[in-house]
């Protein structure tokens, strides 16, 4: 029965998820129109963005704190981050600021409500079967960024994690060549272990509070090969898998009384083998339509093929 509240507790939060992402959609459109108008669609992101993580932080009882938040004022920047649920986009609503974008699939501006208002508000869309058209999208966006003063949020790690380890997993070097053609700096930002919060595959969705530690920003007016590329990005993952194991697992109150309710020595765990507070309940067939949604595209066609 526990099994079974736990599921459905799932899919009901995740259509709540799917309900404030459309909502906020909607917003972003109408918004994003009258903040052109006025000559503020700089505004634009930051505006729904805020709006969203408000909302949900509020009706989903999940708050993100972040350390170091004046970092998140380098003009203009390349951000990074470890990518690992659905759930990022809630650190996305937390962290933007005036003037930040992403890039996206270009399949993403033709779903309903949240394509249209990432369509209206300047997002860069990249088609990955198309590298010549991608590369000149980059190109438009970097020079977006030097011209305008302007960040762009690129997920390092190319795809979601979803992991319960707190280990990175490789990073892809798009951002970092697009760091070192416009001699932008890289802020590294590293996110707690989110996965006692949410998980697609234990289907959990609990409360809690995740942290954010911005890092300083990383210089790039050095680089000039690609071996330069190559140790810089190195030398970031490395200080931001050394903050990730710092800063541990997000907290959870249901988690963690789930947690100490199986280990106590006079409980007997619901699961032999599951340490990981959580019935383990075979829905792997069943894919939630939050986590089925790939709100960032990392790819970019300015790393080779091997990177």
């Amino acid at each position: 029965m526990a099994g079974f509240l736990q599921v459905l507790k799932f899919y009901a939060k995740s259509v709540l998820f799917g309900t404030i992402l459309a909502g906020c959609g909607l917003f972003g459109v109408i918004s994003s129109i009258l903040l052109k108008l006025i000559g503020k669609e700089e505004y634009a992101q930051y505006v729904v963005a805020r709006a969203f993580y408000y909302t949900f932080s509020k009706i989903m009882q999940i708050k993100v704190v972040v350390k170091n938040g004046h970092r998140l004022d380098e003009r203009p920047a390349i951000f990074i981050s470890n990518h690992q649920s659905a759930l990022d986009i809630l650190i996305l609503g937390r962290v933007f600021g005036v003037g930040t974008t992403v890039t996206a699939k270009s399949v993403l501006k033709y779903v309903p409500f949240l394509g249209w208002f990432m369509l209206a508000s300047g997002t860069f869309f990249l088609d990955r079967a198309r590298g010549d058209k991608a590369k000149a999208v980059l190109d438009k966006a970097l020079q977006n960024m030097k011209s305008r003063n302007r960040a762009i949020y690129i997920f390092a790690e190319g795809t979601r994690s979803g992991s319960e380890k707190l280990e990175l997993l490789p990073f892809k070097k798009g951002a970092f060549h697009l760091a070192q053609q416009g001699k932008i700096p890289v802020v590294p930002l590293v996110v707690s272990n989110t996965s006692n919060i949410f998980n697609a595959k234990n289907k959990v969705f609990n409360t809690g509070e995740i942290v954010i530690d911005v890092l300083a920003p990383q210089p790039s007016t050095q680089l000039e090969s690609k071996e330069d590329v190559d140790k810089y990005c190195t030398s970031i993952r490395l200080k931001m898998q050394s903050t990730y194991e710092k800063l541990g697992y997000s907290t959870s109150p249901i988690w963690t009384a789930n947690k100490k309710r199986l280990t106590s020595p006079s409980k007997t765990p619901l699961v032999d083998g599951n340490d990981s507070g959580f019935v383990d309940i075979d829905v792997s067939s069943v894919k939630s339509d939050v986590e089925s949604i790939e709100i960032i595209d990392e790819t970019t066609p300015l790393a080779h093929s091997n990177d």
